[in-house]
């Protein structure tokens, strides 16, 4: 099997390695490259004020929460801020790093979040890549 490159986008984040459920842990596992792209995800009110500053700063948190989490292992991990536009984000980060599997973090189903727009669906129909979505937060 070649070595796969993995696409991990995070628009929540877990708090360590070991939120993570086994499959998307073995994903990560049998990864050679990563790239970890976490979109500016404004909120109404920042986007409304043009609150960039502070929805940027918060997705370069966000970056540097999941790096740090995946600074232990043995691949070559990058990171990257994108779009305030998720479908845009992944557009991108797809033409630029050409992944084999996208991963994909959201948050727990009980919090509204750019993957009620339908976005996965979005994802699946536009790049035809092999796709897996976990949720943080949510136990089981």
């Amino acid at each position: 099997m070649d070595a796969m490159k993995l696409l991990i986008a995070a628009g929540e984040t877990a708090s360590g390695l070991d939120e993570l459920p086994p499959g998307a842990r073995l994903l990560i596992d049998s990864a050679a490259e990563i790239l970890v792209m976490v979109p500016e995800l404004p909120t109404r009110i920042a986007w409304l004020a043009s609150d960039i500053d502070k929805t940027r700063e918060i997705a370069d948190q966000r970056l540097r929460a999941v790096l740090t989490h995946l600074g232990d292992e043995s691949q070559t991990v990058k990171g990257t801020v994108g779009a305030d536009d998720p479908l845009l984000a992944f557009d991108d980060a797809i033409s630029e790093f050409r992944p084999d599997h996208i991963l994909i973090a959201l948050r727990s189903s009980g919090n509204s979040g750019w993957q009620e727009r339908g976005l996965v669906e979005q994802v699946l129909e536009r790049f035809r890549l092999p796709v897996t979505v976990f949720r943080i937060g949510e136990s089981g």
